[in-house]
């Protein structure tokens, strides 16, 4: 007697509802298992992680996760799927991770990133991903333009440039049918979302969830500053000298959390540890002269892996960076009031020892531990 093979007539989401599946069991389904490495019987923790102390309520605080989407375990690990998948491009080339590469701290060493062909490229830097959660009031990309990280982490599929959506070939429901035809994205979003049913919405709160999870807090600087760490001190210890640091990068370190007043350079009231996530009253950093357009800056966490800098990549080393915040800051309309000195912009002049100094300070913000963290990896089975 010849079976009938339901899988060959039915797609993905179609059959799981024939068959009556759920998405609640732990045991791995035959798709998932062939394509990935996912397994439903030991979930990666994304939603929990131990976090140092200084991680307090001072960091929750500016956690910008929306009541509606905190992050789940299920949920964050079929954003790892998704940030990694070829597949959500036109022609099976790029994905999230293609610009955002981990061992580069999720950038990407590339001034301009290609996407779906080498013959186009994006008009921005990508940008880190560490920290995003901590950042208010939780607008995404350069110019802040999507109102959170739910909205921005879908746009690169409308890109014809990136992912490659919108066009001739094809649109977002188009992908949702290639998704749902694949062998293993109709049993992931059930057993996420308890139902198979692949959307636009889903896709951005697991994306979503897999970022925000991205927490950095393990580099040479929080080895160091977890030793000396007080909520009673001044600054909660933060111009501590660190035990495991060399003069020079506690010099820098110095320097770094020091406000100018104090002989400091003031970076630490823009970027604020322990996150190194941007304040959220910053506002332009005088890239340009008369420059009108509100900036966001990633992290600084893991800044010393790899350059370019800036939103257009116009800085290929730390070096060159510092040397504008100390003497090439432009004027204009948007520029942050602590780059102001009286009525022009701010020159802080520090010696070539103290500049490299702060690069030094820099590098040991670098997460060893982070960038090759299995739970933000490529699951799949290549």
């Amino acid at each position: 007697m010849r079976l009938l093979n339901l899988g060959s007539l039915l797609p993905g989401a179609a059959l799981l509802a024939l068959v009556g599946c759920s998405g609640g069991g732990n045991t791995t389904p035959a798709g998932v298992a062939e394509f990935t490495t996912i397994d439903f019987a030991r979930v990666d923790n994304y939603s929990a992680p131990a976090l140092p102390a200084y991680f307090d309520q001072s960091v929750t605080a500016l956690d910008n996760t929306p009541a509606s989407n905190p992050i789940d375990d299920r949920v964050a690990t079929l954003g790892r799927v998704l940030f990694y998948d070829l597949r959500l491009s036109t022609n099976n080339r790029a994905s999230c991770a293609s610009c955002h590469r981990q061992p580069f701290g999720f950038t990407d060493p590339l001034r301009f990133s290609n996407g779906i062909s080498s013959a186009a490229t994006t008009d921005a830097h990508a940008m880190r991903l560490a920290n995003v959660r901590y950042w208010q009031p939780g607008t995404s990309f350069w110019d802040r333009r999507a109102a959170s990280v739910e909205e921005q982490v879908t746009d690169p599929l409308h890109s014809l440039v990136e992912l490659g959506w919108g066009g001739a070939a094809g649109d977002m429901d188009d992908l949702i049918r290639k998704m749902d035809a694949t062998p293993y994205y109709p049993d992931l979003f059930a057993w996420g979302f308890d139902s198979p049913a692949i959307t636009e919405e889903r896709m951005q709160r697991a994306l979503a969830q897999f970022v925000r999870a991205m927490v950095s807090s393990s580099s040479r600087w929080d080895e160091g500053y977890a030793q000396v760490f007080s909520t009673g001190a001044p600054d909660r210890a933060l111009d501590a000298a660190l035990p495991n640091f060399t003069a020079q990068e506690n010099r820098g370190r110095h320097l770094f959390m020091t406000a100018v007043e104090q002989g400091g350079a003031s970076c630490s009231a823009c970027h604020l540890p322990p996150t190194f996530a941007l304040a959220a009253d910053a506002r332009s950093n005088g890239l340009d002269a008369g420059e009108t357009r509100l900036f966001k800056a990633p992290s600084l966490r893991n800044v010393g892996l790899t350059g370019p800098y800036m939103h257009d990549g116009r800085f290929a080393t730390l070096a060159e960076v510092i040397e504008f915040y100390d003497h090439g800051i432009q004027d204009g309309p948007a520029l942050d009031p602590r780059l102001r000195q009286g009525s022009g912009p701010r020159r802080l002049n520090l010696s070539a020892d103290d500049r490299a100094a702060i690069a030094a300070f820099l590098m040991t913000l670098t997460d060893e531990k982070f960038i090759a963290d299995p739970r933000f990896s490529d699951p799949f089975r290549r």
